[in-house]
């Protein structure tokens, strides 16, 4: 049934971001003690190694799926993590490290998020990453006016995940060098002008080439940019862990950023009653609804930029902000803390009504 599936893909969920955390804490942990002149390669290696893997279980995953249905799958996700068991048992680790008390740890968490190197940039993270609402019927698009067949869209998501990959490594070889602010302007304006293009292919102007080219170029060229805008806020977020509670402060900052987006696709569900994009109306040949909905979500991710100048330039900027007359103020900690609780307490409800009431939401 719907809801023992649901359930149990919360339970997979919970225990996969358990190891998530503690993953991510070794990371952030370590990346802190980079020589200055070097910091964020290990986070892009890492993050590298991260996506390399999404990369090859994307096609394998569709093959098994496709030859065998969703029992091996079901059935590889319960037994790859038992084999990881043997290497992390041999993962070196100090015994019995001092532990700081957890009200030490929430004070220092406190004085974190108070600081404006802290609530300035994450600020900037949360709204830029809420104004990245996308298309929520473009898949339909796809399938019923353009008649995809699964393998395309499967073929779509595997290059997606493909040029992830390779967005990540562009980030770790060449622009790393560059501005965080020069590296969110250029990306954002990138992306505006492949979600243009996508206007082209509603209209069925695509320049002799088949549907499906055309939407390789403008669908999927959306995670490279993922990839290469991923990793300057990995290492801001880094920059900003207290030392000590560097998982608790990194899994908060993470948090943010995840909230964030999952509030986007939230109104990116609730934008589809703006205009008629039903099935049957874009079936019919009325595509206006369409074109109208994708100029709409293009103007609103494009707007983060007008809040680019939250964002600190380079980490210098960054530890200057440390210093500055609104650091330490409570008021910018309790926004701060109070966005990151309500989002949280969002998802839980969500997840929630998912598995107790499915369709709550209208969708079927």
């Amino acid at each position: 049934s719907i809801p023992f599936l649901t359930l149990s893909l919360l339970i997979f969920g919970t225990g996969f971001w358990f190891a998530d955390v503690m993953g991510d804490s070794i990371v952030a942990e370590k990346a802190k003690m980079e020589p200055e002149a070097c910091r964020g390669q290990l986070q892009s290696t890492c993050y590298a190694c991260r996506f390399f893997g999404v990369m090859i279980a994307a096609p394998i995953s569709t093959v098994l799926y496709t030859k065998f249905g969703p029992e091996v799958i079901v059935t590889l996700m319960a037994l790859l993590p038992m084999i990881m068991l043997l290497p992390i048992y041999n993962l070196y680790e100090v015994k019995n490290a001092p532990v700081k008390a957890t009200r030490d740890q929430c004070g220092e968490i406190w004085n974190t998020v108070c600081s404006r190197a802290v609530w300035q940039p994450m600020g900037f993270v949360y709204i830029y990453n809420v104004l990245q609402v996308g298309n929520a019927a473009w898949r339909e698009f796809l399938m019923s006016v353009l008649m995809f067949e699964d393998w395309q869209l499967n073929s779509l998501f595997v290059i997606a995940n493909v040029l992830l990959y390779v967005g990540v490594m562009a980030y770790k070889y060449y622009f790393i060098k560059y501005s965080w602010r020069a590296i969110y302007v250029g990306t954002t304006l990138l992306n505006a002008i492949l979600s243009l293009l996508q206007i082209l292919l509603i209209q069925g102007i695509t320049f002799g080439l088949s549907p499906f080219v055309f939407a390789l170029g403008d669908d999927i060229f959306a995670d490279f940019i993922a990839g290469v805008q991923f990793l300057p806020t990995t290492i801001m977020m880094v920059h900003l862990c207290p030392v000590g509670s560097e998982g608790a402060s990194y899994a908060m900052f993470t948090t943010v950023n995840n909230c964030a987006s999952g509030l986007a696709s939230a109104v990116s569900t609730g934008l589809l009653g703006i205009w008629d994009v039903s099935k049957e109306t874009m079936i019919s040949g009325d595509v206006s609804g369409m074109i109208k909905l994708t100029l709409l979500t293009t103007c609103l991710q494009t707007a983060g930029l007008f809040f680019v100048k939250l964002l600190p330039n380079t980490k210098a900027d960054l530890a200057t902000l440390h210093g500055d007359y609104y650091s330490g103020s409570r008021v910018g900690g309790f926004i701060f803390l109070s966005v990151t609780i309500l989002s949280v307490l969002y998802a839980i409800v969500v997840s929630l009504l998912n598995i107790i009431a499915p369709g709550w939401a209208g969708e079927s």
